[in-house]
């Protein structure tokens, strides 16, 4: 097995602060790093729809008001701060669908669409904070893994909301061509709602078939179980 790249040290953060910051990007600075971005993903639990990532760099001048991991916010929140990410930062979305995800596990999904997030930054990244702990494969800078990188990282949040909204609406979108299913209350998550609308009518294009409850009993085990808690 692949051993993971090392997080960043926690004794560095025994006590996470209130909410995310910019000192990681400032020691990147400091140690002369110019272009940080940060990188998160949406949507690694879902039954169905693509994991879409995104990649942000702040403007140090221009730091949007109200930044926070995108789960601590409400819809409205989220919705503004996304307009105001896309009209003041650097930003790059990308997704990897759920074929791409049953070919590859969720967890290499994921990185992929990390690594191409970041990728198609217009302005190119010098280093990359990323969620979680692994630092996608295929950089072409230096990265580092930030374990709850979006309650730390200013960048990193702003990555989570631009790509938890990318998501949802995506997922609303799909609602029009699957009607059946509820995605625009649920994007796809497990809700009592989606599993009886998939014992009713069955699994649709868009659903995980890696995922229980379609994997068939003695296929490998995805690696939802263990990644979903991150």
């Amino acid at each position: 097995m692949k051993r993971r790249t090392p997080p960043d040290s926690p004794g560095l953060f025994a006590d996470l602060p209130a909410g995310p910051d910019f000192e990681l990007e400032r020691l990147a600075v400091r140690e002369g790093y110019s272009g940080i971005a940060g990188t998160d993903e949406a949507g690694r639990g879902p039954l169905a729809g693509p994991v879409v990532a995104a990649a942000v760099i702040l403007d140090p001048d221009n730091i949007p008001s109200g930044l926070n991991d995108s789960k601590k916010l409400t819809a409205t929140q989220r919705e503004a701060l996304f307009e105001t990410i896309l009209a003041c930062a650097t930003v790059s979305i990308a997704s990897s669908c759920s074929r791409h995800i049953d070919s590859r596990d969720i967890r290499k999904a994921s990185l992929d669409a990390m690594r191409r997030a970041v990728a198609g930054l217009a302005l190119p990244a010098g280093f990359v904070l990323t969620d979680g702990r692994d630092v996608p494969e295929g950089l072409s800078c230096r990265g580092k893994a930030v374990v709850k990188g979006d309650a730390r990282s200013f960048s990193i949040a702003a990555a989570s909301i631009v790509a938890k909204v990318t998501r949802d609406r995506m997922m609303a979108r799909a609602a029009d061509v699957f009607p059946h299913y509820g995605f625009e209350a649920h994007a796809g998550y497990g809700t009592e709602k989606h599993r009886m609308a998939i014992a009713l009518h069955g699994p649709c294009l868009l659903h995980r078939m890696s995922f229980r409850p379609f994997r068939v009993d003695g296929d490998e085990e995805t690696e939802l179980d263990a990644e979903i808690a991150l």
